[in-house]
């Protein structure tokens, strides 16, 4: 559990209570709890599963239908329980009831005694009638193409369509109604089968725009919502330009990194200033570039780099292993790194592509994808073609797209929202649009930190009072705030060579 401490929110807003305080849970049509699947109730014990029926379309309420799987974890204190809280991961595919799983042993325990902390596996994801697109045996083996060399688009362009192809030859029937408005009906589905008239509601990353969308959608039915790492809404931006923004703020948090590097010289021996550093990344990347190590090559290696931006758990080992291939070459630990795809990783990938494609229209053009990728790539070359190869099947998507759901946040009751300044995954100025979207929201800025995901998971003390103030006693700073940001590892402490506790 979190350690916290009490800080003062002057002049804090309390809201009017959408839940009696003390409520005894409704009934949950629909709804009959007991084990978890196994890979579930072994880490997570306490937790309780249960299946909902969806439509596979809701045009069609009484034709098809989907199995969700819900998770649950009863409030400790029955007597303070307030409501249920749904929370999300992101991704979009990201498997949520392991994700809750994980968070609840980091939301403090005020949340806990007070919400029954409830998971969802997004409709095709994980327990929810998961689909797959390829084999990943086949498909994700390592190493993967060069995705800046020139010679490979071809080989990058033909492994696009023949993703695209997989997912409409093995999920076709799926596609249509694979979306964040139907995933947000999804949500008011679990809503009516817990028997509650309001859910609260925290979301992370790809879950907030989810959240701002069930918003949207169903704004009567929202008690209290968390947008933590937002998404920038703008109906324009989804998903393509989200994705060509992402390629800048990545390069900023990676020369960061460089940075923080650079003042550990007496550790790592990789420079003292950030263009040495970039300068013993770059020589490790052209070496792979002329001769893979087994599985690790230059696509591999912008992965573990860019995976190690959206917090600093890794910032040490991943110094380490490229001191090791630099100096020593010793290829062992970034070799170690490598992510070999699984049945689990291509199903989050496959329903990553399906929602993302079929949210909004994308361009057709192979020509406007490589003047972007490669304008960006100028100044922005960790992940400007790396990131398009992972969602160029939207360009030739076998399903329906749609126009992005407006968000206005009309009828929403206060929304409080969390983001680092420097979120290499989602910039800061998609939150900042997020926040203009939402008018009854309030932004509290994480300074001087790049964490992906904020609230009771950066190890921020003040965040984590914050959040905790709003969630169960319903006060929400009166306006925007900054917050100091959480400290970054130091190498020569071991201990603190973390970045959540």
């Amino acid at each position: 559990m979190k350690r916290s401490i009490a800080l003062g929110l002057a002049g804090a807003v309390v809201l009017a209570s959408t839940a009696v305080t003390g409520a005894t849970a409704q009934a949950a049509p629909g709804l009959h709890f007991g084990p978890c699947p196994a890979d579930i109730s072994k880490p997570y014990p306490k937790m309780r599963c249960a299946n909902l029926e969806v439509p596979l379309d809701y045009h069609s309420p009484n034709g098809e239908k989907l199995q969700l799987l819900v998770s649950k974890l009863p409030a400790r204190k029955p007597a303070a329980r307030r409501g249920s809280l749904l929370v999300n991961p992101g991704g979009p595919g990201g498997a949520g009831i392991s994700f809750a799983g994980d968070l609840i042993g980091q939301l403090p325990a005020q949340v806990l005694d007070s919400y029954d902390v409830i998971g969802f596996d997004t409709r095709n994801t994980a327990h929810s009638t998961p689909i797959t697109c390829v084999d990943p045996a086949t498909y994700w083996k390592n190493p993967l193409p060069d995705p800046d060399a020139p010679q490979a688009r071809e080989q990058n362009w033909q492994r696009a369509q023949e993703y695209a192809d997989g997912c409409q030859q093995r999920a076709g029937k799926y596609l249509p109604f694979l979306n964040t408005p139907t995933n947000a009906q999804d949500m008011d589905r679990i809503r009516q089968a817990l028997g509650e008239q309001k859910i609260s509601y925290l979301g992370y990353s790809y879950g907030t725009y989810l959240g701002a969308v069930y918003g949207q959608l169903f704004p009567q039915r929202v008690d209290r919502m968390i947008l933590d790492s937002s998404v920038n809404p703008d109906t324009s931006q989804i998903w393509y330009r989200d994705t060509l923004g992402q390629d800048v703020s990545a390069q900023q948090r990676l020369d960061q990194y460089f940075d923080w590097i650079a003042q550990y010289d007496r550790v790592f021996h990789l420079g003292t200033d950030r263009a040495q550093v970039r300068a013993a990344w770059d020589a490790i990347q052209a070496d792979l570039r002329k001769a893979p190590r087994g599985p690790l090559g230059p696509a591999e290696f912008d992965e573990i780099t860019f995976n190690a931006l959206y917090g600093e758990d890794d910032w040490t080992p991943l110094a380490t292993a490229i001191a090791d291939f630099r100096l020593r070459n010793d290829d062992s630990e970034l070799i170690d790194h490598v992510s070999t795809k699984d049945k689990a990783d291509e199903n989050t990938n496959a329903v990553y592509n399906a929602v993302e494609c079929a949210d909004a229209s994308w361009p057709t053009r192979r020509e406007d994808w490589e003047h972007d990728s490669q304008q960006l790539a100028a100044n922005n070359p960790l992940t400007a073609w790396y990131n398009s190869w992972t969602v160029a099947p939207c360009r030739v998507w076998p399903g329906p797209q749609q126009q992005p759901v407006k968000i206005t946040g009309a009828g929403l009751p206060p929304v409080l929202m969390f983001n680092s300044v420097h979120d290499a995954a989602t910039p800061y100025q998609g939150a900042l649009e997020m926040h203009r979207s939402l008018p009854s929201s309030v932004l509290v800025t994480e300074q001087n930190a790049g964490k992906h995901g904020v609230y009771a998971l950066a190890g921020n003390p003040a965040a984590d009072q914050i959040g905790t103030d709003y969630l169960v006693n319903g006060t929400i700073p009166p306006q925007d705030r900054s917050i100091p940001g959480h400290p970054t590892p130091d190498p020569t402490n071991p201990q603190t060579n973390q970045d959540s506790p």
